[in-house]
């Protein structure tokens, strides 16, 4: 298998380049998807939920940074809970691990947004210089 990150006009006319040079003496499928999230992506969202999970007290409850996770990611997804075989609620999510970088910014407008109406001092620095 042959993948080809494409962020540059220059790689298009690379990943051209390939196809013309490629045998179809079998059959080949091209598949075009958005690149998974970026490694900085996910150091941030946990810094931001370790952020929220110590300064945030949620209806008389702290919640951990993963349980933090499932409430935003719940939101951005608009998922559905249903009740629970021993009674409670369950979230019908998704794991963020196969989420796009759009979906990645989604979240982040999302967590930034509760951040600012609850009052959480961001404690790390973004890579682009400001606070989260």
């Amino acid at each position: 298998m042959t993948e080809f990150a494409l962020r540059h006009p220059a790689d298009i006319t690379r990943l051209i380049g390939f196809l013309h040079s490629t045998s179809l003496e079998t059959p080949k499928v091209i598949v075009i998807k958005d690149e998974k999230r970026p490694d900085v992506m996910n150091r941030k969202m946990w810094a931001m939920l370790r952020d929220i999970a110590n300064q945030v007290e949620w209806y008389g409850q702290k919640l951990s940074d993963e349980d933090w996770k499932h409430v935003f990611s719940a939101s951005v997804e608009k998922q559905r809970a249903v009740p629970g075989l021993d009674g409670g609620f369950v979230v019908l999510g998704q794991s963020t691990r196969k989420q796009s970088a759009k979906w990645f910014s989604d979240l982040f407008e999302v967590m930034s947004a509760f951040g600012a109406e609850h009052g959480v001092r961001w404690t790390q620095t973004d890579r682009w210089g400001g606070r989260y």
